[in-house]
């Protein structure tokens, strides 16, 4: 049984995915070597031509050379796609005048017209005496010759479209993490960007911290010896968001278009905005939410370029009862060899772990790195005596206006093929934990036992079960225990026991009218 896909999965969206050939655009490699996929990607792009609005994908050799387009001089004309909560942080950082001499915020789009004008225009028009052009409609917004590139901070069902929509109508993008809502459609994005030629930089802002830069590059010079683990934190208390129900979108909100792609439903939670992290048709729960950051720098850290070899999830959300759906309490582990990244998702109150709570641990043969921050860390040898310390920060939108001027994407710290990457993995661990078998947690031992990393994994569980009993749950505490679902990373498809039941959750249907592939 496929848990937690709605609408019901036509018989036609199943069958698709059990397609060996797929449609361009889908850009799976099932039974190719990479080899022979790289090389029928040249059929795929003719087979575009009649396929309309389908993203194909074409041979990196094959793209001409990149040619500047804006000089020194020139102004990069930006629009800001979603100006509430972390929108408003790309409002600040794009009218930084002292770091952002050329660019300017001309247009403001939000689906919610009381914050788009109020949160968006309103500031732009303050800060430089000009008030940027308004759109509810993201459709209208790309249309708009006089709109150069796009930074978009959306709800996470609309990232990956709004970034493949932008870049077919010829704007270089910004969006935020994770870039993606499934692991397929952040594919999708890639190729988009490497067939268009546009610059997407991933909002996983970490990349352009130069704490976190020196850290990693520590990790990767052997200073605390060989690394095969990799654990990522994300303990962030998280309160109920009330009792479920059926409530109304704010007046001011076109909520036709604010569900987008997803299935328009009824509202079952009292807020409509940030709530959304937390119920699976928009949302990714608090792994996809701050966790992507800390999986991105471990995942860059242990140097893994891949979705990895395995996966399982275990968790669920405890604590209280509410109108939300992901896990307030989750552990994925992602099996790269002889590698593991264990990451650890706590929504209730506790303690952290070697002074990190959001953060990454990198442990190695010598000592330990310990990222506490987005901008510092420290290293430690085996005993505990801190031996090094990281911090400093950066600019992730200068860096991305760099790469926007220069035309190449190697410019970018956090191209759209990194976010795609460690979005997956976020994805993929909680497909694991969503297809699994209710379990007390008393008797996970022995399934625990039989996985990879299997050590490192029953210390990690030890902990959650004495991080419960702080908050009051005791052993007969159920959590989804999630199947070890095998990977080929190639093809970035699940095979072998448990593919068929996993593979659905690897794409989703769109609703007509916001398919990823059209534009």
């Amino acid at each position: 049984m496929v848990v937690g896909l709605s609408p019901e999965i036509s018989p036609e969206f199943r069958r698709s995915l059990n397609q060996t050939r797929t449609l361009p655009g889908l850009l799976t490699m099932k039974n190719l070597s990479r080899r022979e996929w790289l090389e029928n990607s040249m059929f795929a792009a003719a087979a575009a031509g009649s396929l309309p609005g389908a993203v194909a994908s074409v041979r990196a050799e094959s793209y001409p050379e990149p040619q500047p387009k804006f000089s020194v001089a020139d102004k990069v004309r930006v629009a800001v796609i979603g100006v509430n909560g972390q929108g408003g942080s790309h409002l600040g950082s794009l009218l930084n005048k002292t770091n952002r001499p050329g660019c300017e915020i001309v247009a403001i789009c939000d689906v919610d017209s009381e914050v788009g004008k109020k949160k968006g225009v309103a500031v732009v028009e303050k800060e430089t005496g000009k008030a940027p052009k308004y759109y509810q409609d993201i459709r209208k917004l790309l249309e708009d010759k006089e709109v150069d590139a796009v930074s978009i901070a959306v709800p996470n069902h609309w990232h990956a479209l709004a970034a493949v929509w932008a870049m077919e109508a010829g704007k270089d993008v910004y969006v935020e993490k994770p870039v993606s809502h499934n692991v397929r459609e952040g594919r999708i994005m890639v190729e988009t960007a490497r067939r268009t030629g546009k610059i997407c930089q991933t909002g996983t802002q970490c990349r352009s911290q130069k704490g976190t830069i020196d850290a990693i590059k520590y990790v990767h010079d052997g200073k605390i010896g060989e690394v095969k683990i990799a654990r990522g934190l994300c303990y962030k208390p998280r309160k109920s968001i009330g009792e479920r129900g059926t409530y109304q979108p704010p007046k001011s909100v076109d909520y036709d278009i604010w569900c987008g792609p997803s299935p328009v439903l009824p509202l079952t939670r009292p807020r409509l905005h940030y709530d959304w992290h937390w119920v699976w048709p928009t949302g990714n729960g608090d792994l996809g939410n701050q966790g992507i950051h800390q999986m991105d720098i471990a995942r860059w850290g242990l140097k893994v370029a891949d979705i990895g070899k395995s996966v399982f999830g275990f968790g669920g959300r405890v604590g209280y009862t509410d109108a939300g759906d992901t896990p307030n309490t989750e552990v994925t582990v992602h099996n790269y060899g002889d590698k593991n990244l264990i990451f650890e998702v706590r929504g209730l109150e506790t303690p952290a772990l070697k002074g990190a709570k959001v953060g990454v641990i990198f442990e190695g043969t010598d000592g330990y790195v310990v990222l506490t921050s987005y901008t510092a860390g420290a290293a430690f040898d085996k005993d505990g005596k801190k031996v090094a310390e990281f911090k400093g920060g950066g600019d992730h939108h200068a860096n991305w206006l760099k790469a926007v001027r220069s035309r190449n994407h190697s410019d970018l710290n956090a191209d759209i093929l990194e976010g795609h990457l460690s979005s997956a993995l976020c994805h993929l661990g909680n497909i694991s934990q969503r297809l699994g078998e209710s379990v007390e947690i008393g008797q996970l031992d022995d399934r625990v036992a039989k996985l990879p990393g299997c050590d490192a994994v029953r210390e990690t569980l030890d902990r959650v079960r004495e991080h419960l009993k702080a908050n009051r749950l005791g052993p007969e505490t159920k959590l989804s225990f999630g199947p070890l679902l095998t990977i080929d990373p190639v093809s970035e498809t699940f095979v072998g026991s448990g593919a068929s039941a996993a593979a659905p959750h690897l794409f989703r249907e769109y609703r007509k009218g916001f398919n990823i592939l059209s534009t």
